[in-house]
């Protein structure tokens, strides 16, 4: 009998002990979720920088046209080595020389109610030249056109490593995130506390154009080359900053 009272006893305990540790932790869920949510905030910058490009993009091609596919390619043929090899001797390596474009196509003829008849067929050639140097980009136009490409286009100024010349961007970006930040916590009787996130957006290049086949005509009517003027070419990026706030 005394055993099975003691044992009562220990029940009864161990059950209170519980009920104070289930409490216990009642109380703790409660206080934390009860806690204040941190206040934070999130900044957005912008900046821009301005470059002399370093790349111009130049398209030359050449059509012709036969009464046969076979003379008409090879009249393109012929047009189209001079071309390349006078833009190779105006200093452009072979890496930057690229087929962008081929095709031949048979010309005809349309008579009402009857089917159309082939006159003849026509020949695309086109090529894609990049120029690293700015002072060659007249002479390589001059070149294309005075070799026989009748179908020029450019040139297109930009950056050959836009990436690199952002960084400039992104550091003036985010100082202009960080002072804004300041600014306001401030403003509100507080401080930063900690970044929380940063993100980037935009980082586009503009790239900007120039009317090359009128230029090729004024070089060929004139003893100069063509003249050129690369300008400057804008850069901007976006950077979103998250912070969090105290007292």
């Amino acid at each position: 009998m005394k055993n099975f009272k003691k044992k009562l006893g220990l029940m009864a305990a161990a059950s209170v002990m519980a009920s104070g540790l289930i409490a216990g932790s009642a109380f703790a869920q409660t206080t934390c979720c009860n806690q204040p949510s941190p206040t934070t905030m999130f900044i957005n910058a912008s900046a821009e920088i301005k470059q002399t490009p370093d790349l111009a993009i130049v398209s030359g091609g050449v059509i012709t046209q036969a009464k046969d596919a076979k003379t008409a390619m090879a009249d393109n043929s012929r047009a189209m080595n001079a071309a390349i090899a006078a833009i190779k001797a105006s200093g452009i390596a072979d890496k930057d020389i690229q087929t962008s474009g081929f095709a031949i196509s048979p010309q005809y003829v349309y008579v009402s109610n009857k089917p159309p008849i082939i006159k003849g067929y026509q020949v695309s050639n086109t090529v894609t030249v990049r120029i690293h140097d700015m002072a060659k980009v007249g002479p390589v136009l001059d070149s294309m056109v005075e070799k026989g490409m009748n179908n020029v286009s450019g040139p297109n100024f930009t950056i050959d490593d836009p990436d690199k010349a952002l960084d400039g961007a992104r550091v003036e970006a985010m100082k202009k995130a960080l002072a804004r930040a300041d600014l306001y916590a401030k403003s509100a009787g507080m401080k930063i506390k900690r970044i929380t996130s940063i993100s980037e957006s935009g980082g586009y290049v503009p790239q900007a154009y120039a009317p090359a086949p009128m230029m090729a005509k004024m070089s060929m009517d004139s003893a100069e080359a063509a003249p050129v003027q690369a300008g400057e070419v804008s850069m901007s990026v976006n950077v979103n900053v998250g912070f969090e706030l105290e007292k």
